[in-house]
């Protein structure tokens, strides 16, 4: 049990902040690796001792964050509530419009672009893990980090 709660605690932020720019909510983010946690102790002998730890999780995480893209935007289908995501209370009001911008540019990239994104620039993940994380080749999950790339520049080029 003391293992489990050492994981929980050393992994929980960054799983928050993932889950974080995936939802874009912060209720839904918390749930979402709540959820993770719970799947993973409900399924630790499922976990081989030959793999990593870290990409088991993450693709928990992002099997989580997709279900959970799915049932809101099945529920915003019927119901649209205009909400945006909280930003800190201590950002510069020109940091607060520049997360903004980012947060909306990430809002607009493709669900698959920006879980490749996020994983390999946000979460600094190599490819490989990511490859088990998601289940998608090497070559694609670069091209879908080089697609992210280009569309968040080009878009951020367009704010300024």
């Amino acid at each position: 049990m003391q293992a489990f709660a050492e994981i929980v605690e050393f992994f929980h932020a960054r799983c928050l902040r993932y889950a974080r720019y995936m939802l874009g909510e912060e209720e839904d983010a918390e749930e979402a690796v709540q959820d993770t946690f719970v799947r993973v102790w409900d399924h630790i002998e499922q976990f081989r001792l030959d793999a990593r730890f870290e990409p088991w999780l993450f693709r928990i995480l992002a099997n989580r964050c997709r279900t959970a893209r799915e049932r809101r935007r099945r529920r915003e289908a019927l119901v649209t509530t205009g909400e945006l995501p909280a930003v800190a209370a201590e950002a510069t009001e020109a940091s607060r419009d520049l997360m903004e911008e980012v947060e909306a540019a990430l809002e607009e990239l493709p669900s698959e672009q920006r879980e490749a994104f996020l994983l390999r620039h946000v979460e600094d993940l190599s490819y490989e893990d990511m490859a088990v994380i998601t289940g998608v080749r090497l070559s694609a999950l670069r091209m879908r980090v080089k697609r992210a790339c280009d569309a968040l520049r080009t878009r951020l080029q367009q704010e300024r």
